[in-house]
């Protein structure tokens, strides 16, 4: 439960999520859920890695109380001190959870992941490098926007994305083989109503935005999909402060919203 996103532009990247982290807490003989809206899902780490980041969604704890960003000091102290590539920081992320996964399993379904997308650029590269890694299934980094089978720019979500998967497509993903199984169509009939729905996709200048558009189109995704589950029956995984970091060549990796640790509200004191 999560949304979760990188944004690839001409300009950097943008990792967004939202906050909210889901525990399974056994008490009286029963197991209930329990969510808490401060979990921290977009990931940075320091020199001199810090022109990496990564976002987690999926599997949300390990063991029954683990975030993957309460190991984040663990992992960093396996690194070197020299600076590495993208595709073996994020191989060593991989591994580093696939051990975690093992001496802490979740009480999850064993079919979940806890995932990550990492992203970060190489010393050569002009842009960004984004790898998926789905802890326990696949530890070996799967990158994205690999040309030249691949756009080279455009978004990953990972996690609860049907609302925003409705918003961008212009129909719900399901509704293909919704029609198939329906209707009987075989391949060919399948191919012509695949090609004849993509006009309602939203069009998307990918190789023209701007880093604050993609900085906004996260923030639409991730804030829609909390909006709507709010209002409706769905399983209310979103919520809480929407974090957003933005990975840059020049820059590397720095928060443009991020939520900040507060005193007692106001609202909650006694006057004397």
């Amino acid at each position: 439960m999560t949304l979760a996103t990188v944004i690839k532009g001409p300009e950097g990247v943008v990792l967004a999520a939202e906050s909210r982290v889901t525990l399974r807490v056994a008490t009286g003989g029963r197991e209930r859920e329990s969510t808490f809206d401060h979990a921290t899902k977009v990931l940075s780490f320091g020199a001199p890695n810090t022109g990496f980041g990564a976002v987690t969604y999926g599997v949300g704890v390990l063991g029954r109380d683990r975030t993957a960003a309460s190991f984040i000091p663990e992992f960093e102290a396996t690194l070197p001190d020299e600076a590495i590539p993208v595709a073996e920081f994020a191989s060593r992320l991989g591994d580093f959870f696939r051990v975690q996964w093992q001496a802490n399993p979740p009480t999850a379904k064993p079919a979940d992941a806890m995932s990550f997308l990492v992203a970060g650029f190489d010393a050569d590269d002009a842009y960004a490098r984004v790898f998926q890694l789905d802890v326990p299934i696949t530890v070996t980094p799967i990158e994205h926007f690999l040309a030249p089978h691949q756009p080279p720019f455009g978004a990953r979500w990972g996690g609860q994305k049907k609302i925003v998967e409705r918003l961008l497509a212009g129909f719900d993903p399901l509704l293909p083989e919704m029609v198939r199984h329906r209707l009987g169509l075989d391949p060919k009939q399948m191919d012509e109503m695949r090609e004849a729905v993509s006009a309602l996709e939203l069009s998307v200048p990918w190789e023209a935005m701007a880093l604050q558009d993609c900085i906004d189109l996260a923030i639409f995704g991730i804030r829609s999909t909390i909006s709507a589950q709010a209002l409706s029956l769905e399983v209310r995984g979103c919520g809480g402060a929407i974090d957003v970091a933005v990975i840059t060549r020049r820059e590397g990796l720095r928060f443009v919203q991020r939520k900040a640790l507060v005193g007692d509200h106001p609202s909650g004191r006694t006057e004397t």
